[in-house]
């Protein structure tokens, strides 16, 4: 059957603008379709060398890689001491419970755990004050090793968990400047024991929080969980405790996009 030039020219008109309309609508959806495909790790490509790093660390999910953005470390090793106490102070103190955390910079989850009470030389008997503040009873350091052989216990941990292999970027995390600033290198002086370096740099989450939250945290951890909505873990004043809450307050703000970054200055 033969169609009219007029209604073959109309069919064509009436093809062509349909053809511009189904591109207008579907161009814009493909393009985001192809957008976000090497987000999901098709058609994005890793030499073997970065993979092969990443998956010595951990990270072999891309899923959980993509959770969180980038951090400067591999990992982040949360500590929080306790320490003989009494009002008034008592001096020297000594480092009674030495906990730290090892976290994920990539997922942000807790991999790894040291955790050991410590015997007090100067001051062998707790105070109640002190037992009151942290629940670390007499029996619970009575018998326990001395600082120094639990630095060596640190020492060889984080050699086992590889954190003293040289490509392999971590730093302590304390929730203020006490631990590593003042506790630490004051008993190891009295005692006369080596600081190594890894405990010479680390973060203050203090500093961090206000950093990202654009407030001071006076009352620490509380504040910081209040600030966050977060529920408080544990006990206050227990080392191992407050590293959880630490762990926890550090995988929120990073969830929100906060990057950590060293505020110790160099010894």
């Amino acid at each position: 059957m033969m169609v009219p030039d007029a209604a073959r020219c109309s069919m064509v008109a009436l093809v062509r603008s349909t053809a511009a309309r189904l591109q207008r609508r579907l161009l814009p959806r493909a393009r985001k379709t192809l957008r976000s495909l090497p987000q999901c790790g098709v058609f994005q490509r890793y030499d073997s060398t970065t993979t092969g790093k990443l998956a010595s660390h951990g990270f072999a999910s891309m899923a959980a890689m993509s959770s969180f953005p980038p951090q400067r470390y591999h990992y982040f090793l949360v500590l929080d001491f306790e320490a003989t106490c009494d009002k008034p102070q008592i001096h020297p103190q000594e480092i009674i419970e030495f906990p730290i955390l090892k976290l994920n910079g990539r997922t942000m989850e807790i991999e790894s755990t040291f955790h050991m009470y410590v015997q007090p030389v100067v001051h062998p008997q707790l105070t109640p004050f002190c037992t009151e503040l942290t629940g670390i009873i007499q029996a619970m350091v009575d018998g326990q090793p001395s600082l120094q052989q639990v630095l060596e216990r640190v020492d060889e941990w984080m050699a086992k968990e590889g954190l003293l292999d040289p490509s392999v970027k971590s730093i302590f995390v304390t929730c203020g400047d006490w631990d590593l600033k003042v506790m630490l290198p004051g008993q190891c002086q009295y005692l006369g024991l080596p600081v190594a370096d890894y405990f010479k740099q680390w973060i203050n989450l203090k500093k961090a929080y206000s950093f990202a939250m654009g407030s001071w945290p006076k009352n620490g951890l509380l504040d910081m969980n209040k600030g966050l909505n977060l529920q408080h873990i544990g006990r206050p004043h227990s080392g191992i405790d407050d590293c959880k809450n630490i762990a926890n307050i550090m995988k929120t703000l990073a969830h929100r996009g906060f990057i950590f970054k060293q505020t110790s200055k160099p010894f």
